[in-house]
C-alpha cells in the first residue's frame, strides 16, 4: 500500500479468480454464482411458483365457503394445512384480490 493506494499482484489476483471459479461453479469474473432473477422470489416460475398457486386456490376456497375474508384466515390455513402463517397470509391477500374481482363481476352482470 502506497499512500492511500493498494497494488496487488496480477498473477496472484488471477490464481485467485480462477479458484473461485472452480469452488463457485462460474466462469463469469465478479459473480457470485447465484442464479439470474427478478429479485422477487418465486415469482419467476418453478417450484415455489407452483406451490404458492396451490396455497392460492386452497385460500381461494375457504374464502367462497366463509363469504367473504375473515380475521385469523391465514392462521387457521396454517394450522389445517401446515406451514407459516405468513406465507398463507400472502396466499390469502392475493386469493382475496381474485374473490373481489369474481365478487365485483357478479354484481356487474346482475341488473339493478
Amino acid at each position: 500500500m502506497v499512500g492511500r493506494t493498494y497494488y496487488f499482484d496480477q498473477q496472484a489476483v488471477e490464481a485467485f479468480w480462477v479458484a473461485w471459479q472452480e469452488d463457485v461453479g462460474t466462469g463469469l469474473l465478479g459473480a457470485a454464482g447465484r442464479r439470474r432473477g427478478d429479485g422477487r422470489g418465486a415469482n419467476g416460475g418453478g417450484p415455489g411458483r407452483e406451490q404458492r398457486g396451490e396455497a392460492v386456490s386452497v385460500a381461494l376456497q375457504a374464502l367462497r365457503q366463509a363469504g367473504g375474508y375473515h380475521r385469523g384466515l391465514a392462521a387457521q390455513l396454517a394450522r389445517e394445512h401446515g406451514g407459516v402463517s405468513r406465507t398463507w397470509q400472502r396466499a390469502v391477500n392475493e386469493a382475496r384480490t381474485q374473490y373481489e374481482a369474481e365478487q365485483g363481476e357478479e354484481t356487474a352482470g346482475t341488473p339493478s
